[in-house]
């Protein structure tokens, strides 16, 4: 590509001289309405001379010559404006000054006031003409990328001009699409506007390469139609960010990023009483288990919102815990606790030093194939870590714990779905037990919800390593899907829930539409720009050990109660006797600590939680045999 040079600055001033020479003439012509005669009476050429050498001390002052033309903006005519009020006011007292001396003017203000409009006129297009007829020039010598953006409004129209302003860029903007009728079939800065009902048919007329998303709050269901289409056109789709992450509140050509599978996934904006979230939070002692882990993490970003007096955070996880304590290093009263939860007397010693008020327990272990393997950590953390914070809470006069669960608790198929069923259960039956004992200093409410986006592990982030190392991707089923749900929803909704849980309550989240897991790895791979079974493949690699195919986030046996917020419910859930379950996690630490076989421990798991049948594992030996409840 040819570079553009830069005019030299002596170049700029002999134009802008001779534009402003050839104003004034022009003025006095218009002033004595082209009467030739007149303007020899007026002695024309000493006052262009005057106003020209006016105008040359005026640039040496306000350096208005030393912009590029081609990129020439509302700055720019602001020097040249400025700079002509120089000009004229250095003319008007040389106009003064021969006045005094020969009793006349040597201009006529009138002329004065003709020739600074038609200076400021002319000075300023002939800088937007250079920098279009660069804009064109830059455009015809080099092989552009056909870019249209999707929306119409400010975020749109900067868009354009960002990528207009940008020196050598290799895109060009060939028109805007909007869902707005209003807007449709208008222009704006010589792009027009088209309908968005006929994008597939407009991104092929107009040979289009890339697509930009460029709207505040589009809806998921409509964005991922774009993409569809696009994807299926083999167009590339970018999207600009919010305002509020510009750089430096500026919105520059590498900020607009090439779309990934999260902006796809992600959901409508949820609304939140936050005054109910701030009354519960505000001034308290709050308590975090699991807080390096992604939910703990984001829970302690939204809790610091709401101003607790003091944040107590425990993880096992010492590296990860570092990093969040560094996340936080400026935020005063945080205390950090390197802590296993199944280690009673090292969290008794947390409770007797800081005495939380609220507890927001996200604490376990949550990978299924590996808990699947290990059923004795499962129950050490899972259910007996769970029973340790549970029982520490009754004892400190907690005012409120809340649970994070999962969907995988639902009619378990595995051992990490069942200790945390086993957890609820005891969370839930001491809430009411403590009822009965008219004991209610102390409210237990759990949060039930699916796999969230972009937490460790999850299955995002595995096929994005598995693309960039060029593949296969592994897919356990063709059939099987997963609820999906970011991880701030989730936080969001675990406080809100919180907030509104007066004790007992299971809660579970709207999480919306299920997503085959398939169609996930081939938009994902769509995405990545490479093509299914030419780049990259699919490998199904058969359902790991007590994996479900689908998710559920209500058992059988149960139904829901709505509540004021329309993406969470609460679950109506059989009750268990606390003396009971209390007795059957006692059977579970005793096998553990005599060191039962995996099948013992998974058998008292089946018989405590009737519907865990095990799917894909070596358990489901014992399903095949009659097992008795527990006495």
């Amino acid at each position: 590509m040819l570079k553009l040079r830069i005019l030299p600055r002596w170049i700029i001033i002999l134009i802008d001289l001779l534009v402003v020479g050839c104003a004034t003439y022009l003025a006095y012509l218009l002033r004595f309405n082209f009467e030739f005669e007149e303007l020899e009476l007026f002695n024309y050429t000493l006052g262009v001379g005057v106003n020209v050498l006016a105008c040359l001390v005026a640039l040496l002052l306000t350096k208005s010559y030393a912009g590029i033309v081609r990129y020439t903006g509302i700055q720019d005519g602001l020097r040249v404006f400025y700079t002509l009020i120089v000009t004229h006011v250095i003319t008007c007292f040389v106009n003064l000054l021969y006045h005094y001396n020969y009793e006349k003017n040597l201009i006529p203000y009138s002329v004065i006031l003709i020739a600074f409009l038609a200076s400021f006129l002319f000075l300023f297009q002939y800088r937007l003409l250079i920098k279009n007829v660069f804009s064109y020039y830059r455009g015809v010598i080099t092989n552009k990328t056909r870019v249209i953006i999707f929306g119409a409004g400010q975020l749109g129209i900067v868009t354009k001009q960002v990528i207009d302003g940008s020196d050598g860029t290799k895109y060009k903007v060939v028109g805007f699409i909007e869902d707005d009728n209003r807007k449709i079939g208008k222009i704006i800065h010589g792009t027009p506007i088209y309908s968005g009902l006929a994008l597939e048919s407009l991104l092929t007329s107009l040979k289009i390469s890339e697509l930009i998303i460029a709207v505040n709050q589009l809806p998921v269901e409509r964005k991922n139609e774009i993409v569809d289409i696009c994807l299926d056109l083999d167009v590339k789709v970018r999207t600009v960010p919010q305002v509020e992450h510009w750089v430096k509140g500026e919105l520059s050509l590498n900020q607009i990023k090439e779309i990934n599978i999260e902006d796809l996934l992600g959901r409508e904006t949820i609304e939140l009483d936050n005054e109910a979230v701030r009354n519960q939070i505000l001034g308290k002692r709050v308590c975090i288990t699991g807080a390096a882990g992604s939910i703990g993490s984001e829970l302690v970003r939204q809790v610091i919102l709401y101003k607790p007096s003091q944040l107590i955070l425990i993880d096992q996880a010492e590296s990860a815990l570092y990093d969040v304590e560094r996340e936080f290093e400026d935020v005063k009263g945080i205390e950090f606790f390197v802590a296993d939860i199944t280690n009673f007397d090292r969290l008794n010693d947390v409770f007797i030093n800081f005495k939380p008020e609220i507890i927001f327990h996200a604490a376990a272990y949550k990978h299924v194939p590996m808990m699947e393997r290990n059923p004795m950590e499962a129950v050490l953390c899972n259910v007996l870590g769970t029973k340790n914070l549970a029982d520490l809470a009754v004892k400190f006069h907690v005012e409120k714990f809340v649970m994070v669960s999962t969907d995988k608790a639902v009619n378990p198929t595995n051992v990490m779905g069942c200790s945390k069923r086993i957890s609820e259960i005891y969370v839930r039956s001491l809430n009411n037990h403590l009822r009965e004992l008219d004991d209610s200093h102390t409210s237990f409410v759990t949060t039930r919800f699916g796999n969230v986006l972009g937490s460790n592990g999850s299955v995002i982030p595995f096929f994005q390593k598995q693309i960039s190392n060029g593949g296969p991707v592994t897919v356990t089923h063709p059939e099987i899907t997963r609820y999906f749900m970011t991880i701030t929803e989730a936080c969001q909704l675990v406080l809100e829930a919180g907030a509104m849980g007066k004790g007992g309550e299971i809660f579970i989240f709207d999480m919306g539409k299920s997503i085959r897991i398939v169609d996930l790895a081939k938009k994902m791979i769509q995405l990545s720009g490479l093509q299914l079974n030419l780049d990259i493949e699919i490998v199904f690699t058969g359902l790991r050990q007590g994996e479900k195919l689908y998710e559920e986030l209500l058992a059988s046996k149960e139904n829901t109660i709505a509540t004021h917020h329309q993406k969470i419910m609460i679950a109506k859930v059989l009750e268990y006797d606390y003396n009971r379950i209390t007795q059957d996690i006692e059977r579970l630490r005793k096998a553990i600590f005599s060191h039962k076989d995996d099948y013992e421990i998974v058998k008292i798991m089946k018989e405590i939680v009737p519907e865990f049948k095990s799917n894909s594992s070596r358990y489901q030996i014992l399903d095949k045999k009659h097992i008795v409840p527990a006495s």
